[in-house]
């Protein structure tokens, strides 16, 4: 069974942040997809979600998998990250060999 992903309450404050600024509920979708320096990229974005997506709730806010990024997200902690490189939601992936300077490019 693969372990679904972690969303700390950071990154759940901070798409409540969101929505309340544009007035609806913003959903984050956290994908995988070939490519990136490293081999593998997250795909970090505001979407919908699909009827075959995981969704991880809380107090209203969601953040979707589809079922193809699932397993290289198992286990994985999506947070949101405000420091000097800038903000941004980020992906924390036990399963990563290893990971490119930008954070968003990885290897398994």
């Amino acid at each position: 069974m693969t372990l679904p992903p972690k969303v700390t309450d950071r990154a759940f404050a901070r798409l409540a942040e969101i929505a309340a600024a544009t007035g609806r509920p913003s959903p984050l979708r956290v994908a995988v997809s070939g490519g990136g320096c490293s081999g593998f990229q997250y795909d970090i974005r505001l979407d919908a979600p699909a009827a075959d997506d995981l969704v991880i709730a809380r107090d209203g806010q969601m953040v979707v998998v589809d079922a193809v990024s699932l397993p290289f997200l198992a286990g994985a902690v999506i947070d949101y990250s405000d420091d000097l490189i800038g903000a941004r939601f980020v992906v924390q992936n036990p399963n990563a060999s290893a990971s490119c300077g930008c954070g968003v490019s990885f290897a398994l």
